[in-house]
């Protein structure tokens, strides 16, 4: 007998087991339809109170759940991928949801809306970060995906500031690994001038000066934009993700440019309401302080008397009074847990200002093969060109 012959699966035994899988996805089809139906129970409800039908909280606490239910074969990863988008799915069913994200499509912050929406929302770009945060408060949308910052070039100064000016709220934050590539048309050598938005422009900053240190740069306001642009001029080049490079059609020349490989950059949902205590949260304020001597000193007592541990402290200028400054801080827990309540309660006492931004369940920093940069299913470059 051949080797050939004593590996082959017979007949018989491959239809059987064909057979039992087909049986399974009958199954499984009428599973997840009860539960879509189930959901959009859920989602009558929750339009009765107002409600929105995205809950970080809940998405959590599903993801958590399947994660202790999963035996294998199949990772973790492989079912948060599945129940993304059939939460996703779900969504639209119960209410049609949109979410508005900064720059074009194959932008990062697209990318890190689909990776947190999925697929069966709709999408809307929009090419000003100021425009993002308009289109959820007019309420032409239901959700705002902004960046706010990266882990080499710290935060992103307008998203901050427009934190400060809003009376939206920050529900769920999301981590996504970012990878810079060098697109063009041309041959490094051939290259005139580079497109790229400044946060790529600075994480790829050596690369640059040791590669390409006499080409012109010009910002832009999207890696997506820089792509399209880089698409359209033949000498032309543009530092952006695999994801733009497929949309436009731009062939990648260089990857991994960026000057640290651990680069990531985190993003805020911005929505009407803040997310609800998962027990794993965190909270974001923006605090005034007064016009006196050891006013920062007064600011931290109460986080060291209390416990609470802070994960992001910057100053920005508040553009309300010359001198005067916005301090964003982050914290561990929930803007309704009894510590964290009492820290705010001795902040308000000590403070000129205080505003809690938004509390939200704390996301995972784990990277999967979606976070890489893969094109979402049925985005093809030829329907951006």
């Amino acid at each position: 007998m051949s080797k050939r012959s004593q590996k082959a699966l017979p007949a018989a035994d491959l239809t059987a087991l064909r057979a039992q899988i087909d049986a399974l996805d009958v199954k499984l089809v009428a599973l997840i339809n009860e539960r879509a139906r189930i959901a959009v129970q859920i989602g009558r409800l929750k339009a009765q109170s107002g409600d929105k039908p995205y809950a970080p909280s809940r998405e959590i606490q599903v993801y958590q759940r399947v994660a202790k239910l999963n035996q294998g074969p199949l990772p973790n990863d492989a079912f948060r991928s599945i129940y993304r988008e059939i939460m996703s799915a779900t969504i639209a069913i119960e209410h049609p949801t949109r979410v508005c994200y900064f720059g074009q499509p194959g932008s990062f912050t697209h990318l890190a809306a689909r990776n947190k929406f999925g697929a069966s929302v709709e999408y809307i770009a929009a090419r000003d970060l100021r425009d993002v945060f308009l289109s959820v408060t007019r309420g032409h949308s239901d959700y705002g995906v902004v960046p706010i910052e990266n882990s080499t070039e710290g935060g992103v100064n307008q998203s901050i500031d427009l934190l400060a000016d809003t009376r939206l709220k920050i529900a769920s934050e999301i981590f996504l690994p970012i990878h810079q590539h060098l697109l063009s048309n041309a041959k490094l050598k051939d290259i005139k001038i580079l497109y790229s938005h400044p946060q790529p422009f600075a994480q790829c900053r050596n690369w640059l000066n040791g590669h390409m240190g006499t080409v012109e740069r010009k910002e832009v306001g999207s890696t997506a934009e820089a792509a399209e642009r880089a698409s359209k001029e033949p000498k032309a080049g543009a530092i952006a993700g695999v994801l733009a490079a497929e949309i436009y059609g731009v062939p990648i020349q260089a990857e991994n440019i960026e000057d640290q490989q651990d680069n990531i950059t985190r993003f805020f949902v911005i929505a009407e309401k803040m997310a609800d205590p998962t027990g794993k949260d965190k909270t974001s304020l923006c605090v005034v302080l007064k016009d006196q001597t050891g006013a920062l000193l007064k600011l931290l007592e109460p986080f060291h008397n209390n416990g609470i541990n802070l994960t992001r402290i910057e100053s920005r200028p508040s553009r309300r009074k010359v001198w005067e400054y916005n301090f964003f801080i982050d914290l561990e827990g929930h803007a309704t847990d009894p510590q964290v309540a009492k820290t705010l309660r001795d902040l308000e006492a000590r403070c000129r200002h205080v505003e809690i931004l938004g509390s939200y369940p704390v996301a995972s920093r784990i990277p999967t093969r979606a976070d890489l940069g893969t094109l979402p299913s049925g985005l093809k470059a030829s329907q951006s060109k």
